[in-house]
């Protein structure tokens, strides 16, 4: 496909915490799914990291649930997809509950969580689930009745935005061959 010049696609984007980074799908199909993606869109390739059980909290009580994402860099947007891999509670099981479709969320980063979370909450937007992993937080607002997803914020530590940028890097610079990598220690290997 031929790029677009035009201004209209050089436009600044909102700095700091305004700045929504990724879009969250869900999908029971996650290979499948960053097939097509790559296929129609041609964003990848995507990084599929391994399934693990990953501690959270769901309306303020505890609720590890089964997860996988696969993530590929779309230009100035990082989408990820997510597979639940088990048949536990969750924001993702109660979005389809409420007849909702795969899009599911929007994402930003930010260095001071515990403001950006009261700042959310002031709002309005309860906070309906929550992930600590490695040391970083990761929330979940309630935006659905207002935007249609849920907004999730991502707390800025050391590792984090690194890692986004190598992952961005490897999509700008994708060739398109493997468009699905499944990561391992050594690198990757395709499903």
């Amino acid at each position: 496909m031929a790029k677009i010049a035009h201004e209209l696609f050089q436009q600044p984007w909102p700095e700091g915490e305004y700045r929504l980074f990724q879009m969250g799908f869900v999908t029971d199909d996650l290979l499948g799914t960053a097939k097509r993606w790559a296929t129609v869109f041609g964003v990848g390739p995507f990084h599929v990291l391994p399934s693990r059980e990953i501690d959270c909290t769901l309306h303020g009580e505890p609720a590890p649930i089964q997860l996988q994402v696969a993530v590929a860099q779309a230009g100035p947007t990082q989408i990820e997809l997510i597979t639940q891999h088990c048949d536990r509670p969750s924001i993702y099981r109660e979005m389809a509950e409420r007849g909702g479709n795969s899009f599911h969320q929007v994402c930003t980063v930010t260095p001071d969580y515990e403001a950006t979370r009261a700042h959310y909450e002031g709002l309005g937007y309860p906070l309906v689930s929550e992930i600590t992993a490695a040391g970083q937080h990761v929330a979940f607002f309630d935006t659905l009745a207002d935007f249609g997803f849920y907004t999730e914020v991502v707390e800025q530590t050391p590792r984090f935005l690194p890692m986004l940028a190598a992952i961005a890097e490897t999509c700008a610079t994708w060739d398109g061959t493997d468009p699905v990598r499944l990561l391992t220690r050594d690198g990757y290997r395709v499903p």
